[in-house]
């Protein structure tokens, strides 16, 4: 799970040998972590190149998952390449629902709306 390049010496070399003797999970390494460069890059424009290489292997896993991606193509590449997110937004939307779950069937709306103000300011 963490980068190739934090993984001891000893761990580099079980890694390798574990890939060597698995060629689906050497596929599935490669394409994870081809795709986990273009999130930490931001480098959209080599999704398409990777969603090809990705639906090429037998790996019904990655093809569903990049065939999923093609379904709002152009959403996925702009949250790829743009700075903008709408992480703080998806944040408090995620906070504002476990308080509603918090409270499920012991209060209504007013409560509701009076602990989430409360919540918002700090």
């Amino acid at each position: 799970m963490r980068h190739p390049d934090q993984l001891s010496e000893s761990e580099g070399r079980q890694l390798t040998e574990v890939l060597t003797h698995c060629l689906e999970l050497a596929a599935t390494h490669r394409l994870v972590r081809g795709f986990a460069e273009i999130l930490s890059t931001r480098t959209g424009q080599h999704l398409k190149d990777w969603a090809v290489s990705a639906r090429a292997e037998e790996l019904p896993n990655l093809r569903s998952f990049a065939t999923g991606l093609e379904k709002d193509w152009e959403a996925v590449v702009q949250g790829l390449t743009t700075h903008w997110n709408s992480g703080p937004v998806e944040g408090r939307v995620n906070h504002i629902k476990m308080v509603k779950r918090q409270m499920f069937g012991r209060a209504k709306l007013p409560l509701l709306r009076k602990r989430v103000l409360l919540t918002a300011a700090r």
